[in-house]
Order: C-alpha cells, then sequence, then structure tokens
C-alpha cells in the first residue's frame, strides 16, 4: 500500500467523481483525513450515512482548514464560487485542484480565491458513468484511465514540487497523469467527450420527437446503436450544461469540421459513393480497435459498462 501523501483532504461537492475520489485514495492509503463539503443537504445524509468522510459540513471554508489538498468537485459554473468560498480556510502550503471538463480561465479563477504560498494546478480526471450523486462512486474509476493536469507556467521549485505531489496521487489511484495547457485540453475534449455528447443528446432528443416513430418503438428496438446514445444521454444535465458554456469557442469550432463532414458523408449516400463510405467506415473502426488496444475501452460485447476494474 502507498504511503500517505496527504494528511488532509477535503472534496467540495460529492457526486460520482467527487465520492471516487475519496473511496480510491482511502483504499490506496494515500490520505488521512477526510472532509467534504456539499450545499445540498441530502447529499451531506447521505455522505453522513456512506461513512467515506470524517467529517461533512455546509460550508467550504470549514471543510477545507488545515487541508493539505483541496478538491473542487462541483459542476463547471460553479468553481469559480465554490473556491471562492472555501478561499478563507486555505491552509498555507496546500495544493488547491478541481475535476472540471473545461479548464480555460479555471487556474485564473481558482488563484484569485487562493492566498500566496496556496499552490492552484488544475486538473481533469477522464472517468465517469452517467450516474450522479454521493453514493455512485466507486475507487476504481480511475484505474487505467487518463488524468489531466494544466499547471501554471512556473518554474519555482515549490511549485514543481506540489505538481509531482499531485501527480503522485493521481498515479496511486489508477490514473495515468499528462500535464498539458488548458487552451490545449479544451480543444482536445471538445473532439473527443463535448462533441459526443452533444451528438448524443441531439440524437435521443430528435428519436423523442419524431412522430412517425413511437416512444415505445424507440425503447424497444434500442439494443442497437440508439442504446449507446442513451447512455451518453443520460450524464448530468448540470454539469453539462456548463461545459458547453464554459468551452463554446472549442465545441463550436469542432462542431463545425463535424458539420462539413457530415455533409460530405450525406453526400457520399446520395450519389452511392460506396469507396468512400468503405473507406471512412474502415478508418473509423481502425480508431476503435486502437482505443480498445489502449485499455480504455472493453472488446466485450457489453462494451464494458458492467466493468469496475
Amino acid at each position: 500500500m502507498t504511503s500517505v501523501i496527504y494528511s488532509k483532504m477535503a472534496v467540495i461537492g460529492c457526486g460520482l467523481i467527487g465520492s471516487s475520489i475519496i473511496r480510491a485514495a482511502r483504499a490506496a492509503g494515500v490520505v488521512g483525513a477526510v472532509a467534504v463539503a456539499d450545499l445540498n443537504p441530502e447529499h451531506r445524509a447521505e455522505i453522513e450515512r456512506l461513512g467515506y468522510a470524517d467529517a461533512v459540513f455546509a460550508e467550504a471554508a470549514e471543510a477545507v482548514r488545515d487541508a493539505d489538498l483541496v478538491v473542487l468537485a462541483t459542476p463547471p459554473l460553479s468553481i469559480a464560487a465554490a473556491a471562492l468560498a472555501a478561499g478563507t480556510g486555505f491552509k498555507p502550503g496546500a495544493t488547491v485542484t478541481d475535476v472540471g471538463s473545461v479548464k480555460g480561465g479555471v487556474g485564473e479563477a481558482l488563484a484569485a480565491s487562493a492566498p500566496p504560498g496556496v499552490f492552484v494546478v488544475p486538473g481533469h480526471p477522464i472517468a465517469g458513468t452517467e450516474q450522479s450523486g454521493p453514493g455512485a462512486g466507486f475507487a476504481t474509476l480511475f484505474q487505467n484511465r487518463w488524468t489531466i493536469l494544466c499547471p501554471a507556467d512556473r518554474q519555482d521549485e515549490a511549485y514543481r514540487a506540489a505538481v509531482a505531489r499531485l501527480t503522485a496521487f493521481w498515479t496511486a489511484l489508477g490514473a495515468n497523469v499528462e500535464l498539458m495547457d488548458e487552451k490545449h485540453h479544451d480543444l482536445v475534449l471538445a473532439i473527443t467527450s463535448h462533441l459526443p455528447h452533444l451528438i448524443a443528446y441531439n440524437i435521443v432528443g430528435t428519436a423523442a420527437d419524431l412522430e412517425e416513430v413511437t416512444r415505445g418503438e424507440v425503447i424497444k428496438f434500442s439494443a442497437s446503436g440508439f442504446r449507446d446514445f442513451t447512455r451518453i444521454a443520460a450524464s448530468d444535465p448540470t454539469m453539462w450544461r456548463d461545459v458547453f458554456l464554459m468551452n463554446k469557442d472549442a465545441v463550436l469550432e469542432i462542431l463545425g469540421r463535424f458539420t462539413e463532414d457530415l455533409q460530405a458523408l450525406s453526400r457520399a449516400i446520395r450519389w452511392g459513393e460506396g469507396d468512400k463510405l468503405y473507406d471512412l467506415f474502415s478508418r473509423t473502426r481502425d480508431i476503435r480497435r486502437s482505443v480498445i488496444a489502449a485499455g480504455q475501452e472493453s472488446a466485450e460485447p457489453n462494451f464494458g459498462r458492467d466493468r469496475k476494474d
């Protein structure tokens, strides 16, 4: 078992990712005490019932006192406000990070709330399910998944040590860690995560509005590709509203490229260009095989949905 990396960890907002971080850190033995702050009284009651935190608070500033690591795990648009609320309690020398899937401007917002001597290292674990809430987390969520850290452009030894310490923490949770600047992170995630979710929401919405096909038929015959879109479209609506509002520039850039490619695909179908269709489908199949080979997905018939390791 790995030795303790942070004597006390505070998690602000405890849904799927926040609760999974706590469970994974406990399992790995890399944290001592754990405090949680959540504005939702029902969440606080559930966290206390589940018993994976040593202390549960409504106020973020109370939870972060004496914490060596503060993890902001609220929806993206509320990260800045959560950091501001917690800021008065930050311990000198603490590391403050987040788990939001949009990084543009997050570093500046966190730094604005942090007093001197507090190290801000924005982060994003690329892992999750469509489930949400304090009871949705599990300890193996981050195994062989990637966590991206977006440190500031600083070369002082103390800050670099804080980044290395946070990297060791995520590695102990089973994650692979990559360092990346905020702008590039948002472009990468726009194509790998944000656009797929936007497409899924739109396809499921189109099916719901289609008068020629009944809702019962959509549900009954969803064992084909539609089923997989519904899984993505079941994700937390608050979080994804925030993602698209915060990362609109990158999403719109990628959406424009996608629209052009979709028009080209439409022309190929209309004109009966079988070779073009075959070439595209062959290339995309190779991408799928590469994802499986990289350990980011399972080749099992259920696409690994039941796997928690």
